[in-house]
């Protein structure tokens, strides 16, 4: 598969450098309310799938989880991971083609998206501003079902892919316990491209709770991968809560 072409670009490009000077573990979860955007198709389709107009796509409050641990020990990285929940469905009277199968009249469809991402990173920069530069290790995986009751056809499939990115993170601390950062996660490959940026402000309390806001988009452009070309987005503001230790 071409994503899995990209572990030696990612690998070969990520650097090596100084860790935290203490012992930090946080744990914690949200909900993210994606916008999503976009269409995907087989290679062998005429015409795009629509997710809107097709397949009646909404916006939809999702989840997130995530863990990390860092520590001071050098060359060794810190380690993040987190773990992204998309379920999306719909159902209405359209007309499509998807993977040679004609659909027209009542169609319904669920999808599931999960993105477990292990990230691994050092951290450059950790004072009023901080820089963390790694490698994401992202496995995307991807279960749908498209019925259509009419002609009682169906179609579905599942895909798992684990994809090498690049991963970045600039923050700065204008006020005690409280950290402005923008995240991203990126590769792009002979025509296909995947991108997770997270704009946040993040606030821990005295009593190792933490507070966190901001704003998450995740785009994926798939150019013949599991033979299937892909132009999709999700995006929105999400809030969460974790335990710092």
């Amino acid at each position: 598969m071409k994503l899995k072409q990209l572990a030696c670009l990612a690998v070969l490009t990520t650097p090596f450098t100084a860790n935290a000077d203490f012992l930090s573990v946080t744990a914690g979860g949200g909900v993210w309310n994606t916008s999503p955007d976009g269409n995907f198709q087989t290679t062998s389709d005429p015409i795009a799938v629509d997710i809107k107009d097709n397949l009646f796509w909404d916006d939809e409050s999702q989840g997130y989880l995530f863990v990390t641990f860092e520590h001071f020990v050098p060359l060794i990285p810190n380690v993040k991971i987190i773990h992204t929940s998309i379920d999306q469905d719909g159902s209405g009277n359209t007309t499509f083609e998807f993977n040679g199968q004609p659909f027209n009249g009542d169609i319904s469809n669920k999808f599931a998206i999960d993105t477990t991402d292990l990230i691994l990173y050092y951290e450059v920069l950790d004072n009023v501003v901080s820089l963390d530069i790694g490698l994401n290790i992202r496995n995307l995986k991807v279960d749908y079902i498209i019925t259509n009751s009419d002609t009682n056809t169906t179609e579905e499939d599942s895909f798992n892919e684990t994809v090498p990115m690049l991963y970045a993170l600039v923050g700065v601390t204008p006020w005690p316990d409280v950290i402005i950062s923008g995240e991203m996660s990126y590769i792009a490959f002979d025509g296909s491209s995947i991108s997770d940026i997270t704009a946040k402000i993040a606030y821990t309390t005295d009593f190792f709770v933490g507070f966190e806001a901001g704003y998450r988009m995740q785009e994926y452009e798939f150019d013949d991968i599991s033979d299937t070309d892909a132009d999709l987005s999700f995006d929105g503001i999400f809030a969460g809560a974790y335990l710092k230790f």
